[in-house]
């Protein structure tokens, strides 16, 4: 991280990854960001809700294939996943990802 530039390089990169998530989902037909205000998204753990397929299918489907914890908080109930935009995770793999479950959901819904 320090070699990158410190903490404004990881907010920069996590702001990045964040940036490609929810816009694809303000811009997805079955997938919206469960909090609905901007400015209260978090950048390093996005929320998307999924709307006409289960989410634990995607979920099931993306861990076949090596894609992990994508799972959705249980407490909250909803049919949902979640995404890990943390630092260390590449921005053009937050968009390779949401490809692949746009792929999936072609198949599913």
């Amino acid at each position: 991280m320090l070699a990158n530039g410190g903490l404004s390089w990881a907010a920069g990169r996590s702001e990045k990854s964040s940036s490609i998530l929810y816009g694809w989902a303000e811009a997805s037909s079955f997938a919206t960001p469960f909090v609905q205000d901007p400015d209260d998204r978090s950048p390093v753990v996005g929320t998307i809700d999924i709307e006409g397929f289960d989410a634990n299918d995607l979920c099931a489907i993306l861990r076949r294939n090596g894609v992990l914890d994508t799972d959705s908080y249980r407490k909250l109930g909803r049919n949902q996943i979640r995404i890990g935009m943390f630092p260390a995770v590449e921005p053009d793999d937050v968009a390779a990802l949401t490809a692949t479950i746009d792929y999936i959901a072609e198949r599913l819904l």
